[in-house]
């Protein structure tokens, strides 16, 4: 079972970050849990959204320590960090976090997916970007799966299909374990 927490500002494609993985978890015969924060935090404070994906059935929708993090800006990590459980992996977005952590019982990957997701056509898709980064590392859904939610969640805009996935397989590639 794996318990993810995705923060950022509202904007940041956090929750379509969410739908992308459960979708694509779902694809592949995982029993999965999304579940959106709302209210005055999509209108610029700190947005999030909690996945579970699981080989078997989950009791609760909560996620009191995950264990995978990720976190698009500042006060997303400040937030939701000391949260994290011992182990647990922490992507950072380095394009907006220009600190460290000092946890030293947990992996933490910072991946500069605001200027490498520029760099490949568009900065609005850095959540596509970390999304590459965390599967590479943490190896949670069949890449045809996640090509799969791609194409489900940009169905209306069939036109940024392509890109993204050019985008989700650059950061899969770039990184490393």
């Amino acid at each position: 079972m794996h318990k993810i927490i995705i923060a950022g500002f509202g904007g940041q494609g956090i929750l379509l970050l969410g739908q992308l993985m459960a979708y694509s978890a779902m694809t592949e015969g995982k029993e999965v849990s999304w579940m959106p924060s709302y209210g005055p935090e999509m209108r610029g404070g700190t947005a999030y959204c909690s996945v579970i994906i699981s080989d078997k059935a989950i009791a609760s929708p909560i996620i009191s320590s995950p264990d995978i993090l990720v976190a698009m800006n500042k006060p997303s990590l400040n937030k939701f960090l000391s949260k994290a459980r011992k182990g647990a992996y922490v992507f950072v977005n380095s394009s907006l976090i220009d600190v460290k952590t000092d946890r030293e019982d947990i992996n933490v990957i910072y991946v500069a997916a605001n200027e490498l997701a520029h760099t490949l056509g568009t900065e609005k898709a850095a959540n596509i970007y970390m999304l590459g980064a965390i599967n590479k590392v943490c190896g949670l859904i069949d890449g045809k799966n996640i090509y799969k939610g791609i194409e489900y969640a940009f169905g209306s805009k069939p036109r940024l299909i392509d890109l993204n996935k050019k985008i989700y397989d650059s950061a899969y590639k770039a990184t490393n374990k």
